[in-house]
């Protein structure tokens, strides 16, 4: 695809820009310019939510204004994400269709208003966004500003009209073929709950079923279909129109967890879409967790990301001070927007883009982070920052279109996690499945070592080492696909709550499954639920390392154990197991454990393996030390996610990127100071 985007040299810098808000006000968007050339803003996002402007009346259609707009952006040097509209739709729409609206679970209709307030299966909606979205391609495709499209806004959510029924029923008869398969498949003689005829099917409602997992499960992944669908239908004339145009559409994570928005599987979703861009709001500089704590769980994001198409993405959202939805709406400390924007771009992100532009002056976001405050000034510490931002993406902007090479992938999956989350037993408030692949994830961050994380049906054959927490819901497909991995030589960590339901979320028969026992050459016999108050303990390497919430009560057919429980029932008992296959190895951990057992555990095995980041000397786990490469250049980013002054020694042969010098060996950082330095491929052969 020869387009504008890959000639594109500089890193983005920019965000969403809200023109028609401020229409009666040229002096404002006059001013506007003047600042994205300040700023060294390069880049805006036009049109999310334009629609009652772009179409104020049906069929009568306005682009004058953003003619304008466009025109205006291109001649001081700017690129445009011209966005679709569908992310809101006009009151107008509403009234006179209110097909187009979603239904709740509950069968009520909702009202006109909010965003994400529309039925996928509408044919009234699909045929009106049709219609603008052709315009919008007919009539700016050829443009030269136009850098890619931005498909509507951050999908999600759900709707159970009746024609969301009537696509359920019709996506299930082509998954299930017969009713007796969807019955079977769904366990429907529990409850004496089997159908007899299609229209008895209904999507989960709390006026009716939500207890049949199967219905659950596939309800999720129809919604992801059709999400996908819609999406389909969204670009059908955009990419007829403007092939050579690059398209993406902003997906969401959830930084406290950490993990991607639940409602969506963004792994399908990925093969869509041209380059994947997401939206990114941590709330830095709270009180219950670490600056470093924080940061690892937004590497841990924008890793999952960037793995998606195993290249570099796009921050398409974030906020150079505060958002206006958190509990505490707490501004950037001076340095962390600098930090927080250049961490993106070690893990792989080529842009650092905003929400928003210029501050709203009503309605819901009027407090939310912006570039342009309400005081419209040049001098705030904001604009200044992002000024600085921009200033250093041009410094560094031959890093853009460099990737991650990774060793290590740590297995997410969708599927696994709606099953586990759904499922009625264990403890309710100690499931953390996202949270417990962070902690694994974070002795990697901790140690400036590159991960990916990958779907369990991904291709394994470049890792060296795969880690697959509580892997729940697990197909027989998925469990050979890890045992051709550690066959062929790879290393694969398992754990508790694995194995325990396959795809359909049936309960495997006869336990452990016969391939998982061979395996990791056990039979899990039993798992125990701890409460908070509850201690056990477990012995590796001469260490006591408490145990939490979870532990496995396991029996070794011919793995090698490597660690015991220390306490209770299960005192003296294997905890920790390996075992040797084909040519290569797995590690069973029976237990969830505090951090430090992660910490020495990892090393323990990170001494078979040669993974480092061949920047580093002497590290601390506080700074983080990421990687990008090129054909010619390693790019390294040293970041200090911390309130303390940090000192690190680093190998020869290395730049710094902003200076242009050649780097000293020793390098003493500021809090949430950071050095962009690059070194050449054959320094480090």
């Amino acid at each position: 695809m020869n387009n504008k985007y890959e000639k594109e040299r500089r890193l983005l810098h920019g965000g969403d820009y809200s023109p028609e808000q401020w229409l009666s006000y040229p002096d404002i968007l006059a001013d506007d310019l003047i600042m994205m050339k300040d700023t060294h803003s390069n880049t805006v996002s036009l049109g999310m939510f334009s629609w009652s402007a772009l179409e104020p009346t049906e069929g009568e259609f306005n682009f004058d204004w953003l003619d304008k707009i466009i025109n205006d952006i291109y001649k001081i040097g700017g690129n445009i994400i011209l966005a679709t509209p569908s992310g809101a739709r006009p009151a107008w729409m509403s009234q006179k269709y209110p097909e187009v609206l979603r239904t709740n679970n509950k069968r009520e209709k909702m009202l006109h208003g909010g965003r994400h307030n529309h039925c996928y299966s509408s044919p009234v909606y699909r045929e009106k966004t049709s219609i603008i979205n052709k315009k919008l391609a007919e009539r700016y495709g050829e443009h030269p500003g136009i850098l890619m499209w931005h498909i509507s806004n951050e999908y999600g959510g759900e709707c159970h009209c009746n024609y969301c029924q009537e696509s359920f029923r019709k996506w299930l008869k082509n998954k299930y073929i017969t009713l007796e398969n969807l019955n079977n498949s769904w366990w429907n003689s529990f409850w004496s709950h089997s159908f007899t005829d299609w229209l008895q099917v209904e999507s989960p409602s709390s006026l009716g079923e939500e207890n049949v997992h199967g219905l659950n499960l596939d309800w999720k992944r129809f919604v992801t279909d059709q999400t996908i669908d819609f999406y389909k239908h969204e670009i059908k004339d955009i990419r007829k129109i403007t092939p050579t145009i690059p398209i993406t559409t902003n997906f969401m994570g959830d930084v406290n967890k950490p993990a991607p928005h639940g409602s969506t599987d963004y792994h399908k979703f990925a093969k869509h879409v041209d380059i994947i861009s997401w939206d990114c709001y941590p709330n830095w500089h709270n009180d219950y967790e670490s600056t470093a704590d924080l940061a690892s769980k937004v590497a841990f994001l924008d890793d999952h990301f960037r793995s998606m198409k195993k290249k570099s993405f796009l921050i398409m959202e974030s906020t150079p001070s505060s958002v206006n939805w958190q509990d505490f709406n707490k501004a950037k400390r001076p340095g962390m927007h600098l930090l927080s924007s250049i961490q993106h771009i070690a893990h792989g992100s080529d842009s650092n883009l905003y929400f928003q532009w210029r501050k709203s002056r009503g309605s819901s976001e009027k407090f939310h982070g912006a570039v342009i405050d309400h005081d419209n000034s040049t001098e705030n510490r904001v604009y200044q920052d992002v000024k600085f931002v921009g200033e250093i993406m041009e410094r560094i902007k031959s890093v853009k279109g460099s990737n991650k090479n990774s060793k290590v992938a740590i297995i997410y999956d969708w599927n696994n996690h709606w099953a586990f989350e759904d499922s009625q037993g264990f403890a309710s408030s100690t499931k953390k499945y996202t949270e417990t692949l962070h902690e694994h994830y974070r002795y990697f961050w901790n140690h400036d070592i590159s991960v990916d994380i990958i779907p369990p049906s991904d291709d394994l054959d470049n890792y060296d080492l795969v880690i697959a927490p509580m892997l729940y819901l697990i197909s027989e497909d998925d469990i050979e696909n890890l045992c051709n991995f550690v066959k062929n030589g790879g290393i694969l960590v398992g754990t508790y709550i694995t194995g325990i339901v396959n795809e359909f979320d049936l309960i495997y028969l006869n336990g452990f499954p016969e391939k998982l026992q061979k395996l990791f050459g056990i039979n899990r016999i039993e798992n125990d639920i701890l409460y908070p108050t509850e201690r056990n303990e477990l012995s590796f390497e001469n260490n006591n390392y408490k145990i939490l919430d979870y532990a496995d009560t396991i029996q070794v057919n011919k793995a090698e154990v490597l660690s015991y429980y220390k306490n209770d029932v299960s005192s003296n008992k294997p905890a920790v197991v390996t075992n040797k296959i084909g040519k290569g190895r797995t590690y069973y951990i029976g237990a969830r454990t505090e951090y430090t057992f992660l910490e020495d555990f990892y090393n323990f095995i990170l001494v078979q393996l040669e993974l480092s980041n061949p920047l580093i000397k002497v590290g601390d786990t506080e700074v983080s030390v990421q990687s990008r490469s090129s054909l010619h250049k390693n790019y390294h980013f040293v970041m200090n996610f911390s309130e303390n002054n940090k000192t690190i020694e680093i190998t020869n042969g290395i730049f710094d990127m902003v200076s242009g010098k050649k780097s000293d060996f020793i390098l003493n950082l500021k809090p949430y100071e950071v050095r962009i330095l690059y070194s050449y491929n054959k320094d480090f052969k």
